[in-house]
Order: structure tokens, then sequence, then C-alpha cells
């Protein structure tokens, strides 16, 4: 049968001379596989650069759910980007959410909600005039809600602590290391109170960027089971300083 979705390019490798192997969020069938022939060469209708990470495309393809790698017919892209490849700090920002999302989202069904918010994200990362330094911590924050396991609750003074395993604010430190002290607490609630596009109303110093991410990638780690490592993580150190 063939497939007519749009879908966001999570990852894509060299096959041979002239193919790709890509793997596709779709909005209709969840994570797929697919390969292309022919697209790195110079006759290709569709040039390699159209499914580049990142890359927002429709695509037609020849699907059977027996298969694990299916071929595509046909992509074009639903949205083209104006600055994400030009700025390298919102490039390394969009690096990070695509490897994030292609290291944690496992479903190979239809999640139209979760296809909106991230490619909806990566759209907006593109036309904002505003800071990007905080968006792929707010994007880790609402990513968790699809994924199942979104902190609950809010720093107060009497729950100064927040546990990464139960993922919850709590009166007193739990009795294992993987918890947040008072002041990384107060950035996480801050993190959870702020709407995702309005990331750059955010002031974060650069040691607590640093910091709340490395106990974000913690907690990712503890509630997905063999998680990867994300290699984005140091490119952003990198790039942010």
């Amino acid at each position: 049968m063939l497939l007519k979705t749009k879908g966001i390019v999570l990852k894509s490798i060299k096959y041979g001379e002239t193919s790709l192997i890509v793997e596709i969020f779709t909005e209709d069938r969840g994570i797929r596989k697919y390969i292309i022939n022919g697209v790195r060469s110079a006759k290709a209708k569709s040039p390699a650069s159209v499914l580049q990470v990142m890359s927002l495309v429709e695509i037609v393809a020849y699907e059977n759910e027996q298969k694990e790698l299916n071929r595509l017919k046909e992509v074009r892209p639903f949205y083209v980007y104006k600055s994400v490849p030009f700025e390298i700090r919102k490039g390394s920002i969009g690096l990070f959410m695509a490897e994030v999302c292609q290291k944690t989202i496992r479903e190979q069904e239809p999640n139209p909600e979760l296809f909106n918010f991230i490619s909806e994200t990566f759209q907006w990362l593109d036309e904002t005039p505003h800071s990007v330094a905080n968006l792929h911590l707010c994007f880790l924050i609402r990513l968790s809600v699809f994924l199942g396991f979104v902190p609950s609750g809010r720093y107060s003074p009497d729950l100064p602590f927040f546990d990464l395993i139960e993922g919850v604010f709590c009166r007193l430190p739990p009795g294992h290391v993987h918890y947040l002290l008072e002041d990384k607490s107060k950035l996480l609630d801050l993190l959870l109170a702020t709407p995702i596009l309005r990331s750059h109303d955010i002031r974060f110093a650069k040691e607590e960027r640093k910091a709340i991410l490395d106990h974000l990638m913690d907690f990712y780690k503890l509630h997905i089971e063999r998680l990867q490592d994300i290699n984005a993580h140091e490119i952003l150190r990198e790039v942010w300083g």
C-alpha cells in the first residue's frame, strides 16, 4: 500500500553510492524507517538535502507494516527552514531536540498531538527572533508529558527537594542520590511554570543552564529503559559555552 503522510526526519545515514536510510517520525505511523535510492545523484528528483535531520517533509512511501525497512517513493518539504541552517545556536538546539526524539520515541502508531508539538516547536525555533538558550530545557519538560513521566507537583519551602526517581517534589531528601537540592529544584519549578513559547523569558546563568540540563538528562535515563547517550548534549556545551 502507499502511505501519504507528513514526517520529521530524525536520522539520516548514507547507504551505498547514492542512497539514504532515514528514520522519520510520521504523523500517521509513528516511527518508521525508509530507504530512498538515487537521492544523492546529480539527477535526483529530490536532493539529499530534503532528508537532512530536522527536515519537515511530506512523503509517499511503499508501506508494509511487516517490514522494518520500507521504501520512499516521493518526498518534499512541507516547511522550509529560513534561519536554522545558518545560525549555529539554533542549529545546535534543533539537532539536540531531533536526537532526543529519535532515541526516546519508540511507538509505531499515530500520535498526532505529539507530532504537532514537535513540528510546531521546530518551526518556532526557526521563526522566533528571541533567544533560544532555554528552548531545549522547556522542550524536554513538555516532551516528558507525552513520554509518560512528567515531573509532578511544584516547589515550595515545604517541598524543597525534587526526587528524580519518583518524579515529585518532596519534604526531605530521599534515601538515594538521585535528587535535586533546593536551588536546582527552584530552577526546575520555573521550567515547569513556563510555556515553551516563553522560554526566552527565563533568565538562567550559564552554569545553571548546564546543571539543569544534566539533571534533566539523568531524569530521562532513570525513566526510559536502555536510553542511549544523547551526543548532541555535548555539542550544546561547546556552542553555548
